[in-house]
């Protein structure tokens, strides 16, 4: 059993090689651990957002900072954007399947985390 284990481990060494700059798969662990991009994922985790519901969600961002974050999470294919047509147009964000897989683990650290620490307050 090992040996087949071993085996998809090696297919997925020779496809994604994370520890080379040129690596697509590097690009969206880059994307995904940047310093607001697990904010983006964790925050739709639940539901989809409009670009300023997510900004008001993820104290400290600048919307620069949101719309380049936003932009490369959707590029990834992380993050679904969907454009109503008024005026103003209301652009809306969400996780696609994809981006619900790998949210899904940083919701799980962040939820660990915040069981952890002492309540504000008590220390």
């Amino acid at each position: 059993m090992t040996g087949s284990v071993q085996h998809g481990q090696a297919e997925s060494a020779k496809r994604y090689d994370v520890f080379h700059t040129d690596c697509p798969a590097r690009d969206v662990v880059d994307h995904v651990t940047s310093r607001w991009g697990v904010w983006v994922l964790i925050s739709l985790r639940d539901n989809s957002l409009r670009f300023y519901e997510l900004r008001e969600s993820i104290r400290g961002i600048s919307e620069k900072m949101l719309a380049q974050t936003l932009r490369a999470l959707v590029q990834d294919g992380l993050v679904w954007r969907e454009v109503e047509p008024t005026t103003p147009p209301q652009v809306s964000y969400g996780l696609t399947e994809f981006g619900r897989d790998v949210g899904e683990p940083l919701t799980e650290l962040f939820d660990r985390i915040t069981r952890r620490l002492a309540p504000r307050g008590a220390e």
